[in-house]
């Protein structure tokens, strides 16, 4: 019998379906951060909330006004899991007191990368997300099996010089798929 190794889907995008029920998901690109057999993490990069970088920044240094330019940063919604815990996807070079190289970019969990963002030292690209994706061992694997989800290769482009309105259509089209005809119906033969 021919031994196959798993396929994990780190450091790849996530393309949810156009029939996907799960409002958290429905419409997103989910930047895989972790994928093993114990299970997955992701950050949904294409959803702004109504906060922005000014916002944060009040409430973790309130003794200084944030800079006007922290007004245009967005702030994502990562996904429904620990949305009071921050994550900023940024290219790799820079490292702050948690930051991890994840192939070509980097994740930082620490505040000194929102204050060197705010400071004008931190990394000049950026997606920052609160909250994130989590996925119990195989969940990701059977709704993947269920055609919730295509995988498609990472591509800083998107992540970093897309708008977030177009990221996911960006994703797609990197496969030549496009969304708009797919139908929302399910199908298995």
């Amino acid at each position: 019998m021919k031994n196959v190794s798993p396929t994990y889907l780190k450091h790849q995008f996530l393309i949810a379906m156009p029939h996907m029920a799960d409002p958290n998901f429905a419409q997103t690109l989910t930047y895989i951060v972790e994928h093993t057999a114990n299970g997955a993490m992701g950050l949904v990069v294409n959803r702004p909330q109504e906060l922005n970088l000014a916002d944060i920044l009040e409430q973790l240094r309130p003794e200084i006004d944030p800079p006007a330019r922290c007004q245009s940063v967005p702030i994502y919604i990562g996904g429904p899991v620990q949305t009071d815990r921050g994550f900023v996807l940024h290219p790799t070079g820079p490292t702050f007191q948690a930051t991890v190289d994840l192939e070509g970019v980097s994740l930082s969990t620490s505040q000194d990368v929102l204050f060197a963002i705010a400071d004008g030292v931190g990394p000049e690209q950026s997606v920052i997300t609160l909250g994130y994706a989590g996925w119990e061992a195989g969940q990701l694997e059977a709704e993947l099996a269920s055609n919730a989800w295509l995988t498609c290769p990472f591509d800083a482009d998107i992540l970093f010089n897309t708008a977030s309105e177009l990221r996911l259509e960006a994703a797609a089209a990197k496969l030549r798929v496009n969304l708009s005809l797919l139908t929302r119906q399910a199908g298995h033969a």
